[in-house]
């Protein structure tokens, strides 16, 4: 059996075996491995001067990684904890996502951001949240979340040789989650969804950490007579318009599932584009399944806050209705 950890780790040690330009570094990334551990071993096997830890400066960390890339190299960073991340955002949406265009395409960034993100581990202030939004809002810049072991390996190994920064982020609450596949291989390139579970009656579509919930809350409909079919977004940006288009036109029917922030987020834009492309096919107005528009809460509040298999299963419930209310999302205030 191989977990996600493991995964990213095989992946991290491939791309560095492979091209001597790839560094790792973040803080406590090197003796340590990491918080997850993610990067284990590495610091032995390559030495400290391509596995090594950084000061507790995030903008610091990000800032020298462009320096890196512009130089020659190919660094992959991590952000121990996503609400660390933000003291190097105006790195990353100032420089990281702007470098291309700025230059007239004459220097590229081969930068990857490595970032543990969401909930589900019960972490406290500070340690889990959803800020997948804020990178991809922010146009320069790749965002890929894995849901899978296989995929863990493979659209990291993508990151890594992709010539554009990439905001990988990690849902933490899956490095524990493990696949029976005995060599790990690439599946599909950036910008392209898979369809977990294929279903007729309605779409739900999912990435990150939301892609077991999706997969469980189908089963348990399909008990109801429910047949949904999964789609895992597996990149956010770049967006793959075809294949969740292709699926609503199918079912008549869409539900999006997020762990942010129902306002303004990811979720809304997947719901604004379904809208858009398949109007003249929905059956029902597309409804949204998220986290409450609150910051994040105690862990002790956690299971509230997150999507839930009853709340996709209330969801599904409100597509076979007439009457439905004017929020259009189960989350936030209403």
């Amino acid at each position: 059996m191989t977990t996600m950890a493991q995964a990213l780790n095989t992946a991290l040690r491939e791309a560095m075996d492979e091209d001597e330009r790839v560094v790792m570094f973040g803080e406590d990334v090197g003796t340590l491995g990491g918080v997850f551990r993610i990067t284990g071993g590495l610091a032995a096997k390559f030495g400290d001067d391509r596995c090594f830890d950084t000061p507790l400066a995030e903008a610091g960390i990000v800032g020298f990684a462009v320096g890196m890339a512009m130089g020659g190299f190919r660094p992959v960073v991590e952000m121990q904890f996503d609400a660390f991340a933000y003291p190097a955002f105006e790195q990353i949406a100032s420089h990281v996502a702007k470098m291309r265009n700025r230059t007239r395409g004459q220097v590229e960034l081969p930068l990857v951001i490595r970032i543990p993100y969401a909930g589900g581990i019960g972490g406290v202030e500070h340690h889990c949240d959803s800020s997948e939004a804020y990178y991809a809002h922010t146009p320069g810049l790749k965002v890929v979340t894995p849901a899978t072991v296989e995929d863990a390996y493979s659209l990291l190994r993508e990151a890594i040789d992709d010539p554009d920064p990439v905001v990988f982020m990690e849902p933490k609450k899956l490095y524990w989650s493990k696949s029976d596949i005995e060599h790990l291989e690439r599946t599909d390139p950036f910008g392209r969804a898979a369809i977990r579970r294929p279903g007729r009656d309605a779409t739900v579509v999912a990435y990150g950490p939301s892609v077991p919930v999706a997969l469980e809350a189908a089963s348990a409909a399909a008990d109801e007579g429910w047949d949904l079919e999964v789609i895992d977004l597996r990149t956010i940006v770049p967006f793959d318009d075809l294949t969740v288009s292709a699926s609503v036109r199918r079912t008549g029917r869409c539900i999006v599932i997020s762990e942010a922030a129902g306002f303004a987020g990811v979720g809304a834009e997947i719901a604004a584009r379904v809208q858009e492309r398949c109007f003249h096919s929905l059956q029902a107005p597309v409804l949204r399944v998220t986290g409450f528009d609150i910051p994040y809460p105690p862990p002790m509040l956690e299971h509230h806050h997150l999507p839930n298999v009853d709340r996709v299963l209330d969801a599904l419930d409100r597509l076979q209705r007439d009457d439905q209310p004017d929020t259009r999302y189960l989350g936030g205030a209403a």
